[in-house]
């Protein structure tokens, strides 16, 4: 491969990476940070189902239908810990078995994972499952607070994936069913195709099997332009995706990210492209991030349209996530769905052309473009046409577009670099709702799921804020699907353990006026009357609120804070805590009104060194934090909490008490304790007959007692080893030793003792 060949995919792309280094911060920081146990959300889950992935908001049922593994639930819109109804789709053993044997796992892989849940025109549902790498498709009605799934059953292969776990994406137009996935068990052939209802015979149309088409795609999701008669019938389905970049030569494979389209009115050509797509085209999407070298993947995306607006006027909301795993930053990317079409209907193509006669590249086309422009969606009423359908166009049209169906330019973003960028949990799912403030602005604000179960609540004005994020799985699980219910005004998320129906605001979170307003919530505002934050559409009172963060009409920096008492012992460690409000405040500690120096954000620790009453040197005194948080409209103070810290003597006085007597009695017992030993030392050894008892000194000198004199009469007749006698007597009748000998082995010389010493 030609070395300038390799290098020039970064030529094209770091131009566009490295701008607004200096200007755009590659860290957006939540305000706020909310815990699982904090988040006020209702939770739905059941024992032994998993992967709640797919979703469909039926508000004329008050239904929020759920699909997950091997079963489809029905629960209440406005409270979705409330189950109505379930229906089970399992597949049989044999279906597992025969899985089995194809290499796939039993337990995980050969179940049915439901993965296409659409409403039909009549109101049934059409759902479509794995069904154990054998996929397929039912119809489903629910009456009488009881979901059935209806014979026959269709073939799902193209419109639903054989592997639970590879991305794909539909969509349901009239009864049409718009898809993106693999055709085969392998997954080696992937395809967009429409499964027509209305006219089943006509047969499926589809894509091209070529590399040019699509190359090891991820399909993340697809949406429809609303029919409009401005619009030069021009009514479309938009895919988004990732795939292989075949325009750049490079050592190893290098993932884009695309847009493409076709139009709803394609029948395929006649001889050429054979229920094939004859208005296929395809685009790079560039979302630059600052700093980074590979273009960033697409996971997700979004379509806004204001109905008040001409659909030109769409936006594209997608988040981006790196490709390198060196990077943790993601992005969301805005798109204008004018620059798309603009793109689509007068931008160039690319096309191949070999180089050296050895290499094949992707060069932009320079040669003259066929008419009907390819790609272009046929107007059946345009007067004075001969071409009224695809089925009309010429096989030069039909040959160019099968073989170039990949514009050359990218299509860049709003402002020409992201929305919003934040390191840290990889963004995955994004819903986005308008939201009027109080000051007549509408205001776009993104709710984005990460990896982490985390959802990002983030306001797109003039600059990206992000207003909290907010735990919603432990253990932490990645958000596969978020749904918007507008007649409730709730959101839904699912999981692989659950699904969770949070509200898009909490205002209650922010305790003052200076929190609630420095916010920046449109949902929020600061009720004087009340004196607390509440919602705007629940509330007829004057409410403070500012989309910049002018916190200076607030009256106060809120109520008063009740100092909290801590008392402190002399040469001991006390830690005042202080919670931040917000991750994008400042701590500042004081004491008695003057700030400390240093400033600690995990607590304050005060060493207390008095010795005595008199000592001028202790930390008693009032101690503040305050919280002091910036905006583009000021600097705003608040206090936190406030500790009254005292300096407690009296217990310095009974503890000395304490330690003195216990010096003495320390010195008694030591005495004691040598007495008793002396004691049993003496005791021991009279047991041991090593030591005689002295004479009685009641007898008179020289008189021996009777029975010690028959001993002695005795001991002569007695052999040594028998001298100890079998007659015990009395304590008093013991023999003994005149006055002034010793018993044998015993020196009593030796032992003197003083009664001082004792």
């Amino acid at each position: 491969m030609h070395p300038l060949l390799s290098l020039s995919v970064f030529g094209l792309l770091l131009p566009t990476a490295l701008m607004h280094v200096v200007d755009s911060p590659l860290d957006c920081i939540p305000r706020r940070s909310v815990p699982s146990n904090s988040n006020n959300a209702l939770l739905f889950w059941e024992e032994g189902v998993f992967n709640y992935s797919t979703m469909l908001v039926r508000e004329d049922l008050d239904l929020l239908v759920v699909g997950a593994r091997e079963a489809v639930f029905a629960l209440d819109l406005r409270n979705i810990s409330k189950k109505i109804t379930s229906v089970e789709w399992k597949v049989s053993p044999k279906q597992v078995e025969d899985c089995r044997r194809k290499g796939k796992d039993a337990e995980t892989e050969c179940k049915n994972y439901i993965r296409i849940l659409h409403e039909m025109m009549d109101g049934k549902m059409y759902v479509c499952g794995t069904n154990a790498f054998d996929p397929a498709c039912k119809k489903m009605l629910y009456v009488n607070g009881s979901l059935t799934l209806m014979k026959p059953e269709d073939d799902g292969k193209g419109k639903c994936p054989f592997d639970p776990f590879q991305k794909h994406a539909s969509i349901m137009i009239k009864n049409d069913l718009y898809s993106a996935t693999s055709m085969n068990f392998l997954g080696s052939e992937p395809v967009l195709m429409l499964s027509p209802y209305v006219n089943p015979q006509s047969g499926p149309i589809r894509t091209e099997i070529k590399s040019s088409w699509l190359y090891d795609p991820n399909f993340v999701s697809m949406a429809s332009m609303p029919d409009s008669e401005k619009a030069d019938n021009d009514n479309k389905v938009y895919v988004f995706f990732s795939e292989t970049a075949v325009e750049f030569d490079c050592y190893s494979k290098l993932a884009v990210s695309r847009v493409a389209r076709v139009c709803k009115g394609d029948q395929g050509g006649l001889r050429t492209l054979q229920k094939r797509w004859t208005s296929f085209l395809k685009a790079r999407l560039d979302c630059p991030v600052p700093g980074s070298q590979l273009p960033y993947i697409i996971q997700d995306s979004f379509r806004w349209c204001d109905p008040s607006l001409h659909w030109e006027k769409c936006v594209f909301y997608a988040t981006f996530t790196p490709q390198s795993h060196t990077s943790k930053i993601s992005a969301v990317c805005a798109y204008r769905m004018s620059d798309i079409r603009e793109q689509f209907s007068e931008g160039k193509y690319k096309t191949q052309a070999s180089v050296e006669t050895s290499y094949i590249k992707w060069v932009t086309f320079s040669g003259e473009v066929p008419k009907p422009r390819p790609g272009s969606c046929i107007n059946s009423e345009a007067p004075n046409s001969e071409i009224k359908t695809t089925l009309d166009l010429p096989d030069k049209t039909l040959q160019f577009i099968r073989d170039k169906p990949l514009m050359d330019q990218a299509i860049e973003p709003i402002g020409g670099r992201p929305l919003l960028t934040h390191k840290g949990a990889a963004f995955t799912q994004i819903i986005v709702k308008q939201v009027q403030a109080l000051d007549g602005e509408k205001y776009n604000v993104m709710f984005i799921g990460t990896d982490q179960g985390k959802l990002l609540k983030a306001l797109h004005s003039e600059e990206m804020f992000i207003i909290e994020e907010v735990q919603l799985f432990t253990p932490p699980q990645e958000i596969k699907i978020l749904k918007f219910s507008n007649k409730t005004g709730q959101i839904y998320v699912g999981s692989d353990i659950s699904v969770v129906q949070i509200a898009p605001a909490n205002c209650e979170r922010s305790s003052t006026c200076f929190d609630c307003v420095l916010s920046r919530d449109p949902y929020c505002g600061w009720d004087k009357g009340e004196g607390k934050c509440v919602s705007v559409s629940s509330s007829q009172s004057v409410l403070i609120q500012d989309m910049k963060g002018n916190a200076s009409h607030c009256p106060d920096a809120g109520p008063v804070v009740e100092p909290l008492y801590r008392n402190i012992r002399p040469g001991r460690i006390l830690k005042l805590s202080c919670p931040s409000p917000s991750n994008l405040a400042k701590l500042i500690w004081k004491r008695n009104g003057i700030p400390l120096p240093h400033s600690p954000e995990d607590g304050l620790l005060i060493l207390d060194n008095s010795d005595d009453d008199n000592n001028n040197n202790n930390n008693s005194g009032q101690y503040s934090c305050l919280s002091v948080e910036k905006s583009k409209a000021g600097e705003y103070e608040t206090v936190v909490v406030s500790y009254v810290v005292r300096t407690s003597f009296e217990n310095k006085s009974v503890t000395q008490a304490q330690s003195g007597g216990q010096s003495h009695s320390g010195l008694i017992a030591a005495v004691v304790f040598l007495v008793v030993c002396l004691v049993l030392l003496l005791a021991w050894k009279v047991v041991k007959r090593h030591i005689n008892l002295p004479c009685d000194r009641t007898k008179k000198k020289g008189e021996e007692p009777q029975q010690t004199r028959d001993l002695e009469a005795r001991d002569a007749s007695v052999p040594l080893a028998a001298e100890t006698p079998k007659n015990h007597t009395n304590a008093g009748d013991a023999p003994c030793q005149s006055e002034g000998t010793n018993p044998p082995g015993v020196n009593f010389s030796s032992m003197q003792f003083d009664e001082s010493t004792i």
